[in-house]
């Protein structure tokens, strides 16, 4: 990262990566699917309504996902209306918005294929969080859950990847009380499901930065089968680091804050920071704003706990970790972020659960990811830069 002077900048980073800009203990956070969403529940909705949104929206999602399996399915031409229990369809501008996301996952489905990574089966399920309407618009605060199936995993792989998206989906009544879904907004911090088409939300954020003292890290290649770097002479428990990271992956633990909540900046470094510790990584006390400290509990966390940036200045300040020459030769416990924009600020944070056949399997939370391939992320994200370290 390029030397700046000791004073407040302005920079670009993703939501899902952005450092925490001020640290508030005590302060009520939200549920997980309300990341974002700005849904408040009306309970005079009747279960009838609620039942066609959920229905629409299972439909909707069902599809992006099998898409990855099969490539572009069905017409969105044709209303999805059939078997439902009320009358709800796709606008015709949302519906030329989900052709056009069928196509671009068809495409990807094919780019993972290249890569290596193929799915046989998804399992999609959409829960209705919460549902309120307001004269002829309504809205739906919906949590979509998918497993994909790797498709002939060799023994020792992992057989499954998931993940979790939050969405607020709006819906519009005609006159005769027909509804139609007009929008559908992703509302998690992050936007790295698999399934979206969508480059990942960024935003503007105050920070200050000190002055030449900030080390950079190496970016690291991402060229199939790489000399291997095998883990020797630590002292850290790296099956510690991915038994916690699977456990939370979609469960967030009660001893930390969830900073997945709206405008809270992201849980990325926050849960990998978590796994590290879990694994054996030591606080280093001190002043929250010092990158070269390290900690975090439920009521105070340090910059380099829960910003990605921060992160990386503490992990190769405190030599607790090295740069990794190429991202397949990451390990079980090993961290890989991403700058998704390549504008020298690192946007993402995750960690590597598992690996097989020179593929490492990372784990994240913006969006809740279990086990998503570093070789399904490449062949997603061809144009990001990538910073692997050994820890």
């Amino acid at each position: 990262m390029k030397s700046r002077k000791l004073r407040p900048t302005r920079r670009r980073a993703t939501i899902i990566g952005a450092a925490a800009t001020s640290v508030v203990a005590g302060v009520a956070l939200l549920p997980n699917w309300m990341a974002g969403a700005t849904v408040v529940d009306d309970p005079t909705v009747d279960a009838r309504t609620k039942a066609t949104f959920q229905r629409l929206a299972d439909a909707v999602f069902t599809d992006r996902t099998d898409a990855l399996v099969a490539g572009k399915q069905g017409n969105r031409d044709k209303p999805l209306t059939d078997g439902f229990s009320g009358k709800v369809r796709l606008s015709t501008g949302t519906a030329r918005g989900e052709d056009a996301a069928l196509s671009a996952l068809g495409k990807r489905k094919d780019k993972l294929a290249k890569a290596g990574e193929k799915y046989s089966k998804a399992a999609t399920t959409v829960t209705l969080n919460a549902t309120r309407v307001t004269g002829r618009t309504a809205k739906a605060a919906v949590t979509e859950t998918t497993t994909l199936t790797y498709a002939q995993a060799a023994a020792g792989e992992p057989k499954t990847t998931g993940f979790q998206s939050n969405h607020e989906l709006t819906f519009k009544a005609d006159r005769r009380g027909n509804w139609q879904l007009t929008d559908i907004r992703d509302t998690d911090q992050g936007g790295l499901a698999v399934n979206t088409v969508a480059e990942p939300p960024t935003v503007t954020v105050a920070t200050t930065t000190a002055a030449n003292t900030t080390p950079s890290a190496a970016r690291a290649a991402t060229t199939r089968n790489p000399v291997a770097v095998p883990k020797t002479g630590t002292t850290y428990d790296y099956k510690a680091m991915a038994a916690y990271a699977e456990k939370y992956w979609n469960v967030y633990n009660k001893d930390y804050p969830d900073f997945n909540g709206q405008g809270a900046g992201g849980d990325c470094t926050n849960f990998v920071s978590q796994a590290l510790k879990a694994g054996g990584w030591k606080h280093a006390p001190g002043y929250v704003y010092d990158y070269t400290k390290w900690f975090g509990n439920a009521e105070i966390q340090s910059h380099s706990f829960i910003g990605v940036n921060e992160w990386s200045w503490f992990a190769q300040n405190s030599k607790r970790t090295t740069a990794l020459a190429n991202v397949y030769q990451l390990e079980i416990g090993d961290v890989l972020q991403m700058d998704f924009d390549r504008d020298g600020s690192k946007d993402h944070t995750m960690i590597v659960t598992a690996k097989s056949g020179g593929v490492p399997y990372v784990t994240y939370h913006s969006n809740n990811t279990l086990r998503r391939s570093v070789a399904s992320l490449v062949a997603s994200y061809p144009n990001a830069y990538y910073y692997a370290y050994r820890t």
